[in-house]
């Protein structure tokens, strides 16, 4: 803060202190883009954890429903497909699986999970 001195109407003589704060000094501004950092790379690290999670989950719930899907195939048809794409063209699925590799001799979905 700075001081002067100003003199009022009546000739008294006072001294003054007036406020030159016009910003941030580079310390604040370095500490709050640190602390903006810290914050950004917790958020990042747990949006990936629950992304991994999420594909885990979808994994499992591919290998189960295509695993139901033959069982399916084998009710109607005496014995396992060949392949997911045998199930799509037969109409027991939507479309073919991305996680699932094929499916084993007793029906069960193959291939690996993220």
């Amino acid at each position: 803060m700075e001081t002067h001195i100003e003199i009022d109407e009546t000739g008294i003589a006072t001294e003054v202190e007036t406020k030159r704060d016009k910003g941030f000094t580079l310390v604040e501004l370095l500490i709050v883009i640190v602390i903006l950092g810290i914050l950004s790379a917790v958020t990042v690290f747990a949006v990936r954890g629950i992304t991994d999670r999420g594909d885990q989950s979808a994994c499992e719930a591919e290998h189960q429903t295509v695993t139901a899907a033959a069982q399916a195939y084998y009710a109607q048809n005496g014995s396992y497909p060949g392949s997911v794409a045998a199930m799509v063209t037969a109409g027991f699925l939507a479309k073919d699986a991305g996680y699932v590799t094929g499916i084993d001799a007793n029906g069960v979905a193959t291939g690996s999970c993220p």
